[in-house]
């Protein structure tokens, strides 16, 4: 079987019609950001800001996509939470008591309540879920063959599935693991406290996973995810490599169509070009791999992840028809996840399934948090992003509140509105009469990448936090509002020239900055 010429493709069942990803999956596409290492960078407004172009002529734009895939049939489930719980279910109704309790005994349990501790997100729509999904890494028993410099849990996919209180749409947001991001304080089970830190988002899956417990590596996460995006989440789900590898095998296999071969150590995959059907090592290689394939990046393994759990989940829908074969996949999938103890069990995976199952095609949307190269504001860094304010405050602000997200427009949004964060310059003034409350504020804003140009007193104490922009300096003082809570900003015709002026109120807990 021969590709077409630049189609790249994965075929859901051996008969049927192939899941295509679109040509161009692998480069940057129109909206989706070029991360990996070696890319450049250009940028936007530098000149007026008094800076320079760092590195070539390339613009890398915001990402928000995944990956460039398409996604638009009806009941089209291809993340990793909507993939597994849905094959999971698959014919459950129609197997034995006895195999049921089998099934629903597999899947582990893991207490995270007492881990998340207070100070938490509170729901805004009562209803609604936010379930983040891990695509967990651990480095002991059948995953030790993979990242041997590495002794602690990984996350090698985080994403957050949010379900509307009316049911009637549904939102996954991916996390790329290089976002560079504030790491919460954690609980490392060894009886010590990791201190709030600049890292990659995965690492709070590390830090908190460090003793090997999956509780803790999901707390961590989680306090970290909410930290950064404002979002409750109500549950969680672990999906371990060594269970997709048995869902794949039990499936004989799915079908790619690579255009160049892939080589890669790291994830133990060799590939030559053409069409073949990849499973076990070399499955688990297809997903995992990124600095082989394409620009290198992380937004690029989303899009092949998120492509072959599509896949996956159409040949087990097609192929699944006797219950000798559903049990035996059915085995490796629900032995592959680890959920907080509300979600584990048959019965709840089921409901999920279910609620997932009736939303259509065209309001299942799936996005990757707006960012772009971190390079931008740190020359040295090329390999981390950072996401993209206004858009991704934006963003997890309409999750919320349980508003409905219209990708296009965000996509319009952060590809037009482009504002890097060491473009913003800011002035910070002490208005709360604590004194190093303006130092705290700055140190925040540098660590977000912002360029503080000065710190001091403000003429009088006040309660609330303000931001003055010159009139030219609209879309940098939507960028610093983005990371303030409830701080209201207003154009200052007599502010002074490419600065954005922010006086600190006695609202303003500097812990609270994004």
């Amino acid at each position: 079987m021969a590709c077409p010429q630049g189609a790249y493709t994965v075929v859901g069942e051996p008969s049927g019609a192939p899941v295509r990803i679109s040509p161009g999956i692998e480069s940057s596409g129109s909206a989706v950001a070029s991360a990996g290492r070696g890319a450049s960078v250009d940028r936007p407004g530098a000149a007026e800001a008094g800076g320079t172009p760092v590195g070539g002529t390339g613009r890398r734009r915001a990402g928000i996509g995944g990956g460039g895939t398409r996604l638009t049939r009806r009941g089209r489930i291809v993340s990793w939470v909507a993939g597994v719980s849905a094959v999971v279910v698959l014919g459950v109704a129609g197997v034995g008591a006895w195999v049921y309790q089998d099934l629903d005994d597999n899947i582990t349990s893991a207490d995270v309540d007492n881990k998340l501790g207070g100070n938490r997100p509170v729901n805004l729509s009562p209803g609604s879920k936010n379930i983040m999904v891990v695509g967990s890494d651990s480095r002991d028993g059948k995953n030790a063959e993979y990242g041997r410099d590495l002794t602690t849990m990984q996350s090698d996919t985080l994403m957050v599935l949010h379900i509307p209180a009316n049911r009637k749409w549904a939102t996954v947001v991916s996390f790329p693991r290089d976002s560079w991001v504030e790491i919460a304080a954690c609980d490392k089970g060894d009886g010590g406290t990791s201190g709030p830190h600049r890292a990659k988002i995965n690492e709070a899956f590390a830090i908190g996973g460090s003793t090997g417990e999956v509780a803790g590596a999901a707390a961590c996460s989680i306090r970290t995810v909410e930290a950064n995006t404002g979002l409750r989440i109500d549950h969680f789900m672990s999906v371990d490599f060594s269970g997709f590898k048995g869902m794949v095998d039990a499936l004989e296999g799915i079908e790619v169509c690579p255009e160049q071969a892939i080589h890669d150590k790291k994830a133990l995959l060799d590939l030559e070009p053409g069409c073949q059907t990849v499973k076990g090592e070399t499955a688990l290689g297809y997903v995992r791999t990124r600095y082989s394939v394409g620009d290198g990046s992380d937004i690029g393994r989303i899009g092949r992840q998120q492509e072959f759990m599509e896949a996956l989940a159409a040949k087990a829908k097609a192929k699944l028809t006797s219950p000798g074969d559903l049990y035996g996949f059915m085995q490796s999938a629900t032995k592959s996840l680890t959920t907080d103890e509300d979600l584990a069990g048959i019965d709840p995976l089921y409901d999920l399934a279910s609620q997932l199952k009736g939303i259509p095609g065209d309001r299942l949307t799936f996005l990757t948090v707006p960012n772009y190269p971190r390079e931008a504001d740190v020359p040295t860094d090329r390999a981390n992003v950072v996401w993209q304010y206004p858009y991704a405050a934006d963003l997890f602000t309409s999750l919320a509140k349980d508003r409905e997200v219209d990708k296009k427009q965000l996509q319009t949004q952060a590809e037009e509105g482009l504002v890097y964060a060491s473009n913003v310059r800011v002035q910070v003034l002490n208005g709360t009469g604590v004194t190093g409350r303006a130092a705290a504020v700055a140190e925040k804003l540098r660590a977000a990448g912002l360029t503080v140009v000065g710190t001091g007193n403000a003429p009088e104490t006040t309660a609330r936090t303000t931001v003055g922009y010159p009139p030219d300096l609209a879309k940098q003082a939507k960028v610093l509002t983005s990371r303030l809570p409830d701080a209201p900003a207003t154009e200052d015709a007599g502010a002074a020239q490419g600065v954005i002026t922010l006086v600190v109120g006695t609202d303003l807990d500097p812990a609270t900055l994004r």
